[in-house]
């Protein structure tokens, strides 16, 4: 039995070889040694996606939703530091006030060291104005699910467009009254309906009405009662990608938001300097000095530091989210588009 019991070891031992050490993985990839092959020129690729998009330019939509007289037309246009929004949306004072919510998208081309953006002010004229508020977010949630349908249409078509048009909203400022008491459940109930589906932004307007104090202790109120009720604001924690993000959102969330802010275009001489600002019987207020209000704070935030991050949450998030649900609804398939019902219709 000695010798057979050998052998089968053998060639058991031919079959199975001896587990290999693996071997000891370098800390570090190896990297090519670039002094010998001499520069390959991967860097470029930035400077080929930057000439890319200036040619193409590139598309922000953005939302003011609020009471009347809360200065949304006036912050905006000091935001992007011309005329975007019209001063009255469309009806006098004399006029009677719109019934129900009106929304009114202006659009507009800005350029800036090259760059093109093309710029939709959606204005909601009649928001929060009525006796009886009931509901009236609804015509908003409705026009932002509207331009999420009209890109997925837009998406599932056999003969696609190589640009997709893009009317989705970014971004909704929402306009909190400068009461320093507590928000109104319609502010709440706004906010909690529209942060599923779209990056809202609360502001605090006309911030000049209120003392330092008063500003510290209403910015303080306002974040608890959001995070009492469940409100998410942009940007949201979940959505943070990395510590770095945590680290800079998480300053934005506890200290800046809700921004308190004072919009001006108007232009004051300040110590020989010209300086946007709003007069007033004790001094003039300079919108862009952080010792007067946070309005630089804001513009940083939404143009400078988290444009592109608006877009992408929007995109990879609220329209993701939208898609799904409607694929699902549809039993998996895509909706139909204008076309094929057409067909469908001529086919019967």
């Amino acid at each position: 039995a000695g010798p057979v019991e050998s052998k089968n070891e053998a060639a058991m031992s031919e079959l199975v070889p001896e587990p290999r050490q693996k071997p000891v993985v370098p800390m570090k990839p190896m990297g090519i040694n670039a002094s010998l092959l001499g520069y390959i020129g991967i860097d470029t690729i930035i400077e080929q996606m930057r000439k890319k998009t200036m040619k193409t330019g590139f598309d922000f939509n953005i939302m003011v939703v609020g009471q009347s007289g809360l200065g949304k037309s006036t912050l905006v246009n000091t935001l992007f530091k011309s005329q975007v929004s019209r001063k009255s949306s469309g009806w006098n004072r004399e006029e009677k006030i719109p019934k129900t919510v009106e929304i009114k998208a202006i659009g507009h081309v800005i350029e800036e060291g090259g760059v093109k953006m093309k710029l939709t002010v959606i204005d909601t004229p009649g928001f929060g104005d009525q006796i009886n508020n009931e509901n009236c977010w609804e015509p908003i949630e409705k026009y932002i699910n509207e331009q999420y349908e009209k890109f997925l249409k837009e998406e599932v078509n056999i003969a696609r467009k190589k640009r997709i048009p893009d009317t989705r909203v970014h971004c909704c400022l929402y306009f909190i009254s400068p009461t320093g008491h507590s928000l109104r459940p319609l502010d709440l109930e706004f906010m909690k309906h529209l942060s599923k589906v779209v990056n809202v932004i609360p502001v605090i307007a006309k911030a000049d009405t209120m003392t330092l104090e008063e500003k510290t202790e209403f910015k303080q109120r306002v974040r608890k009662e959001l995070e009492v009720n469940g409100i998410e604001f942009y940007p949201q924690k979940e959505f943070d990608e990395d510590l770095e993000d945590k680290t800079e959102n998480d300053k934005i969330r506890q200290e800046s938001m809700p921004f308190a802010v004072v919009g001006s275009d108007k232009e004051y001489q300040v110590n020989g300097k010209r300086v946007l600002g709003r007069k007033t019987p004790w001094g003039i207020i300079e919108v862009e000095n952080l010792n007067h209000c946070e309005f630089a704070l804001l513009r940083d935030f939404v143009i400078r530091t988290h444009l592109q991050d608006l877009k992408e949450v929007t995109h990879n998030i609220h329209y993701e989210t939208y898609r799904a649900k409607r694929l699902n609804d549809n039993g998996g398939l895509p909706p139909m588009t204008v076309e094929t019902e057409e067909n469908h219709e001529s086919n019967l």
